[in-house]
C-alpha cells in the first residue's frame, strides 16, 4: 500500500475512471424491482452465489443497456453437459481513502475470484453445490452443502457449509448491518437449514456449529430464523440469531423489507445485537439501514445509502454513520461498471471514524 498526495490520488484516481471496466452483482433491490423472491435467480433461496438458468438470462437479456449478439449459442446458461452447472465471478477494485490528518492512501485491490458449481444428482431434486474462492490467497471455500427439495418445491433440507439466513444479503460486505450482526457473505457456517416457500411465504430455520474467536464453538450451537412475506410491489421480514458461545451470548434479531415506487426501489433493514461475549462488557448494538435505488433507464441504476450503528448503547456519544452514492452502469451482458463515494462519521476525535471513500469497482461474471 502506497502513499500519495491527495492531488496525486485525484488524478490517479480519474485515470483509473478510464481504465477500469466490469461489475455485476445480484443484489436484493433486483428481487425488489422485479417483485421476484431471492431464490428465482440464485440456487441459494435465500441468496447469493450461483445464479439460475433465469438468473444468467435475466443477467444477459434485462440488465444490460445493450446485447452483444453471441451467435447461435447467445445465451449462456452455464451448463455442462446433463447435469452439471457452473459459474463464476472475478472481483476487482481501485479505490481511494483519505480521513483527517493523515496521508491519502490509493491502491488496487483483486477481491476475489470464485467459481461455482452445481451438481444435480437427481434433476429438480438433489443437487450439490459448491462455491470456492480460488484468489486471492489461494483456496479457500464458502459454500459446499447438498440440498434436497420436495417433490412440489416448496420445501428444502440442506445440510453443509452456507450462509446463514438472516436479514438482506447485500452485495456490500462491509455494511453496518452486515458487519454488526456477524452474519455475512464471508462468515458462512456448517449445519443444517430446513426452509418452507408457500406462496408468499418464505421460512428458513438454521442449525449450526457457531463461532467463538473464529473457531468452532464446541460449548453450543448457532441457531438461525427467518420469515418473510413477499408481494410483488413489497416486502417484510423478521429474523433471529442466537449464538450460544463459550465466551458468552450473542443475539440479534431484524426486521428487513422492500417498496417499489415507479423507478425507485427502496430497501430497509434494522437490527438490535445483545453481545455477551466481548470482553469489555460491551452489550447492546442498534444498526440500520435505508437504500434507494433509482433504474434511471436500462443499465444505468443510481444507488444512494444511509446508514446508522451505535456499537454500544450504554456509552453516550459513540454513534457513527455511513453515506453513500455509487453509480452502477452495466453497458453490456456480464459487465458492469460501479464507481461511488462513501462517508463515515462518528466520533470527532477518532479520524478513523471520518474517512472518505472513492472507488471503482470491476468483476467480470459468467
Amino acid at each position: 500500500m502506497s502513499r500519495i498526495s491527495p492531488n496525486t490520488a485525484a488524478r490517479w484516481l480519474l485515470m483509473s475512471l478510464c481504465l477500469v471496466a466490469f461489475r455485476a452483482h445480484a443484489e436484493p433491490y433486483l428481487a425488489v424491482q422485479q417483485g421476484l423472491k431471492c431464490g428465482v435467480c440464485h440456487v441459494n433461496p435465500t441468496g447469493g452465489g450461483l445464479r439460475t438458468v433465469y438468473g444468467d438470462l435475466f443477467a444477459q437479456n434485462v440488465m444490460p443497456a445493450n446485447k452483444i449478439d453471441a451467435g447461435p449459442a447467445d445465451n449462456w446458461v452455464g451448463q455442462i453437459g446433463s447435469f452439471i452447472r457452473a459459474g463464476g465471478d472475478l472481483r476487482f477494485d481501485a479505490q481511494l481513502v483519505q480521513a483527517p490528518h493523515t496521508s491519502s492512501v490509493q491502491e488496487f485491490t483483486l477481491n476475489q475470484a470464485r467459481v461455482y458449481l452445481d451438481a444435480s444428482v437427481i434433476p429438480d431434486r438433489l443437487l450439490v453445490v459448491v462455491d470456492e474462492q480460488v484468489a486471492p490467497g489461494g483456496a479457500l471455500n464458502r459454500e459446499a452443502y447438498g440440498m434436497f427439495w420436495g417433490a412440489s418445491h416448496d420445501w428444502y433440507i440442506k445440510a453443509g457449509q452456507m450462509y446463514l439466513p438472516f436479514g438482506l444479503r447485500l452485495q456490500d460486505q462491509t455494511a453496518f448491518i452486515l458487519q454488526a450482526s456477524g452474519i455475512n457473505m464471508t462468515t458462512p457456517d456448517q449445519g443444517v437449514e430446513v426452509g418452507w416457500l408457500r406462496g408468499a411465504w418464505d421460512m428458513q430455520l438454521a442449525v449450526s456449529n457457531g463461532t467463538a474467536g473464529g473457531a468452532v464453538n464446541s460449548d453450543g450451537k448457532q441457531f438461525s430464523a427467518q420469515l418473510s412475506y413477499v408481494q410483488p410491489r413489497w416486502r417484510l421480514g423478521l429474523a433471529a440469531n442466537s449464538n450460544d458461545q463459550s465466551v458468552g451470548h450473542k443475539n440479534a434479531v431484524a426486521v428487513f423489507g422492500g417498496l417499489r415506487t415507479g423507478p425507485i426501489s427502496w430497501l430497509a433493514q434494522a437490527e438490535q445485537i445483545d453481545d455477551e461475549s466481548i470482553a469489555n462488557g460491551q452489550g447492546r448494538m442498534l444498526a440500520t439501514l435505508l437504500e434507494a435505488n433509482w433504474l434511471i433507464c436500462r443499465g444505468n441504476n443510481l444507488k444512494l445509502t444511509d446508514e446508522f450503528l451505535n456499537p454500544d448503547r450504554a456509552v453516550p456519544n459513540g454513534e457513527q454513520t455511513r453515506w453513500s452514492i455509487v453509480y452502477e452502469l452495466t453497458p453490456i451482458q456480464f459487465a458492469q461498471i460501479r464507481a461511488g463515494f462513501r462517508y463515515y462519521d462518528g466520533i470527532p476525535q477518532d479520524n478513523s471514524e471520518h474517512d472518505r471513500l472513492y472507488f471503482i469497482e470491476l468483476h467480470g461474471f459468467f
